[in-house]
């Protein structure tokens, strides 16, 4: 298993709309300012490779998102073991 740990020290997540915030379209940002398609794409691709990612959020403190996949006989099949294959 690998996982990977990404943080910030920005504004935080609302607590409001921490559980909406992977979902497709979603945006807390003003028309034409985003889409709401990043996060919502960043878990599929997550879901897809059997990984999880969950998030932690403080307002006012940033946020940190957690990243977990497998690694199967695969991956190291067809790599040198230092990165995963596609």
């Amino acid at each position: 298993m690998v996982q990977v740990s990404i943080a910030d020290t920005g504004s935080g997540i609302d607590p409001e709309v921490l559980p909406r915030i992977f979902d497709p379209f979603f945006t807390t940002k003003q028309i034409g300012e985003g889409t709401g398609l990043g996060l919502a794409v960043s878990f599929g691709i997550i879901q897809e490779h059997q990984g999880d990612i969950q998030v932690e959020s403080t307002p006012g403190k940033g946020a940190r998102f957690l990243i977990t996949l497998s690694l199967t006989e695969t991956d190291h099949e067809h790599g040198d073991g230092n990165h995963l294959d596609r």
